[in-house]
Order: C-alpha cells, then structure tokens, then sequence
C-alpha cells in the first residue's frame, strides 16, 4: 500500500470522525496525532477554533520519546495541563488512526491523571 494512499485512508477517517466529534467550551476535543516516532496531543475549543492546551513528545522539558512509554508520558502532561487551565472532560479524538498502541496509551495516561472521556 502506498503511503500516499494510506494517508488519504486516514484522512477520510478522520473526515468521517470528525462529523459527530466537536469540541465546545464546556468539553473540548483532545486530538491525537501520531508521526512514525513523535506522538502529540492537542485540547481544542472548536467554536472558536482555539488551542487550550497541548502537549507533544518532542518537548525537551517532557524527556518522551515516540514509544507506547513516552506516549503515555504525553498524556499524563496533557491531563495536567488540563487540569491547569481548569478542563476535567473532554471529547476523544483519535485522529483516524487505531486505537491502539500508541495513540491507547495515551488516552491511558490522560486517564490516569484524571482527564474524564
């Protein structure tokens, strides 16, 4: 399968993901993107089309590398962030990729440090 295919896959999941997933002030989307070795979170109010938080591997401050182990890193640091800025649920959005791996240990970890989807 050619890589150009597959990311147009995912992205026609993602489309078809997206029509019933929105983010609004009272509980935001967390949107997960996953590269072949970073993985990075985001927490965003659609309504407006702001960023609340968010959260990546290549943090330096984060000490995560792309793996199921930084992954789940990356959403302990996300949930915190939330937390922070006063977030405690949120929408899940797995960004048409599978939930799995990577992208389930991070909703894991955002889990663990008590972000509510």
């Amino acid at each position: 399968m050619a890589i150009q295919n597959r990311q147009s896959m995912r992205l026609a999941r993602h489309a078809r993901l997206r029509k019933r997933v929105s983010g609004t002030p009272e509980k935001p989307r967390l949107a997960v993107f996953r590269s072949l070795k970073h993985i990075s979170a985001q927490i965003i109010d659609d309504t407006t089309g702001h960023t609340l938080v968010s959260a990546s591997s290549r943090e330096k401050d984060l000490k995560a590398t792309g793996n199921v182990e930084g992954a789940k890193k990356v959403g302990l640091a996300i949930a915190e962030r939330a937390k922070k800025a006063g977030l405690s649920t949120v929408i899940f959005d797995r960004g048409g990729f599978q939930y799995h791996g990577r992208v389930a240990s991070l909703a894991d970890g955002a889990r663990e440090a008590g972000l509510e989807f």
